[in-house]
Order: structure tokens, then C-alpha cells, then sequence
């Protein structure tokens, strides 16, 4: 196991009377790539949610990178930019959603630099040349000067992970990223993230992409109902699964 990046303690989540997460463990290693499978309603988004504290958990523990980010420490070392504090945890988590969710009114470029430049304060002119790069690296380089609208959606997608890059995190989650693109749309958004991975970029990915979790995933975390069911390599959880659920689960995924 390499170094701990990530580690959630006694994790719950409550909405109302319906408790989503239900006392979560999970540690991610430095580098590692943790995939995150489980029926619809199972708790995996809201997991991911609880982690960069967009959804703060009703009680349990997180620690990033050996600070403790929940329960908020004082008042008092809650600045901007301080241990424990929401900027803190958004400078070094990265986050993807199934919707792009990027600003229409603004060219791909300027959806880049739009967080470097509010949240870090960098200058205009180094958070473009960023953007250019960052486009570069997801293959968009041409498209810097382009309106969402004018994307297509994996073209959208992968500006959205350069967007959410542009931080430079520490940890990257990615939620369903795939699931509101066209099938032929999909590959291209996949080898983005592989590159991510070989580049050792630490991940927890949600996804349906059994292929993607088989060959990038160092960990299998299936979750059923809110609770960890079963984790562990690959190739052990997809080819020989030790629990019920688990079974039940992939036989259906993976008929199809």
C-alpha cells in the first residue's frame, strides 16, 4: 500500500430521514487509482461528494494528506487557504461530474481559467498560457477559442477535466464522468483518465466502465446501500467475487 493520501473514518450522510452513507472506511494511497462500483442509490456519488466536502458528512472522519478536514477544525484556523479550511480542500481535490456543467457564456479557454484566476489569484496571462497547455494535454488545443455549445459532449467533458486540472490537485474524483455521453464518445474521455492514471495521478472514480475499473484500477470499492460491500484487486472482485451482493451485481452489469 503506498502512502496515504486519502482516509475516511466512520463516514455517515444523512438527507432528511434517509441516511445515504453509513459509516464509510476507506483509505486511497498516493497514485492510486480507486474505482467506485454499485447499484444506482448505493451512496457512490454521495461518497465522492463528502470527500471534497460539498456535502459535509453528518459525522466520521477525513484526513487529506495528514490533515484533518472533518470535523472543521476551530474557527479561529478556518482562514483562506488554512489546514482543514473549504479552500484548502478545493486547491488539492478535484472534481468531474457526469454534467459538464461549464459556462456558456465562456470559451473553453476562459472556462480554465476562471478558478486559477478568482480562487488562486494568478494573472491572466499566466492562467492562459495554462489553459493552451491544459487543452494540449486533453487533445483540445484548437478548440481554446470555442463556446461550449460548439462542443460536442466528450469534447465538453474533457474540458472539464482541464478545468477542474487547472488547480493543480492532489486528487482528482470522478463521477460517472461517461454516462451522459454517446457510446462513441466515451473512448475519448477513458483515455484521458488512463493517461491521468499512468501520469500517477492519485483517483477515485465512480463508473460503470467495467473494462476502464479492470484495466486502470489498482482497487475494486463495491458499495451497496451505503456501506463498503467488498474491495480489492481487479481482477479478484470482477473475476471471483466473495460476496452475495457483489455476485448479484456484476452478473447483471455484466450481461449487457
Amino acid at each position: 500500500m503506498p502512502e496515504t493520501i486519502l482516509s475516511l473514518r466512520g463516514v455517515h450522510k444523512r438527507f432528511g430521514q434517509l441516511e445515504v452513507l453509513r459509516g464509510i472506511d476507506l483509505e486511497v494511497g498516493k497514485g492510486e487509482v480507486v474505482c467506485v462500483l454499485g447499484p444506482s442509490g448505493s451512496g457512490k456519488s454521495t461518497l465522492l461528494r463528502c470527500i471534497n466536502l460539498l456535502e459535509p458528512p453528518n459525522a466520521g472522519r477525513i484526513v487529506l494528506e495528514g490533515k484533518q478536514i472533518h470535523p472543521p477544525p476551530a474557527k479561529d484556523e478556518r482562514e483562506s487557504g488554512k489546514e482543514g479550511s473549504i479552500d484548502y480542500v478545493r486547491r488539492r481535490v478535484g472534481i468531474v461530474f457526469q454534467q459538464f456543467n461549464l459556462f456558456p457564456h465562456k470559451t473553453a479557454a476562459e472556462n480554465i481559467t476562471l478558478a486559477p484566476e478568482t480562487v488562486l489569484g494568478r494573472g491572466g496571462a499566466e492562467t492562459h498560457r495554462s489553459a493552451i497547455s491544459l487543452l494540449e494535454r486533453v487533445d483540445l488545443a484548437e478548440k481554446a477559442d470555442e463556446y461550449p455549445e460548439r462542443l460536442s459532449g466528450g469534447q465538453q467533458q474533457r474540458v472539464a477535466i482541464a478545468r477542474a486540472l487547472a488547480m493543480d490537485p492532489h486528487v482528482m474524483l470522478f463521477d460517472e464522468v461517461t454516462s451522459a455521453l454517446d457510446p462513441e464518445l466515451i473512448k475519448e474521455v477513458l483515455d484521458v483518465m488512463r493517461e491521468l492514471a499512468d501520469e500517477g495521478m492519485t483517483m477515485v472514480v465512480v463508473t460503470h466502465e467495467m473494462r476502464f475499473a479492470s484495466d486502470v484500477g489498482d482497487r475494486i470499492v463495491f458499495m451497496d446501500e451505503g456501506v463498503i460491500v467488498e474491495q480489492g484487486p481487479p481482477a479478484r472482485v470482477l473475476g471471483s467475487p466473495m460476496e452475495e451482493r457483489t455476485k448479484r451485481f456484476l452478473g447483471l452489469v455484466l450481461e449487457h
